[in-house]
């Protein structure tokens, strides 16, 4: 299984795992509106350790436990980490149609 990344969201109780986001080079699936795009301008791109622009997919979450996180490639800002927290929390609580 090829080894993918992943944005670290959160340690999640009781066992230490890993709530995350996945990150795709395919632009074309973004969710506007909720979504990020890391593009080269960016300022946080050259240290986020992505080869290319690449799409933050709050919409794709999974809980990996922490052995199966192989390692760091990079990081992203603390502006977009707040960003994307604040935006996935705001979709979390939203008042579900009836």
């Amino acid at each position: 299984m090829k080894n993918r990344p992943v944005i670290l969201l959160r340690i999640m109780p009781p066992f230490g795992d890993w709530l995350v986001c996945g990150v795709s080079t395919q632009l074309a699936q973004e969710v506007v509106g909720f979504d990020e795009v890391i593009g080269i301008s960016d300022s946080d791109f050259s240290q986020s350790g992505l080869n290319a622009p690449s799409l933050v997919r709050l919409g794709f979450l999974a809980v990996l436990p922490r052995r199966n996180v192989a390692g760091a490639i990079g990081l992203i800002s603390s502006e977009r980490y707040e960003r994307l927290m604040k935006r996935l929390s705001q979709y979390l609580v939203e008042q579900l149609p009836n």
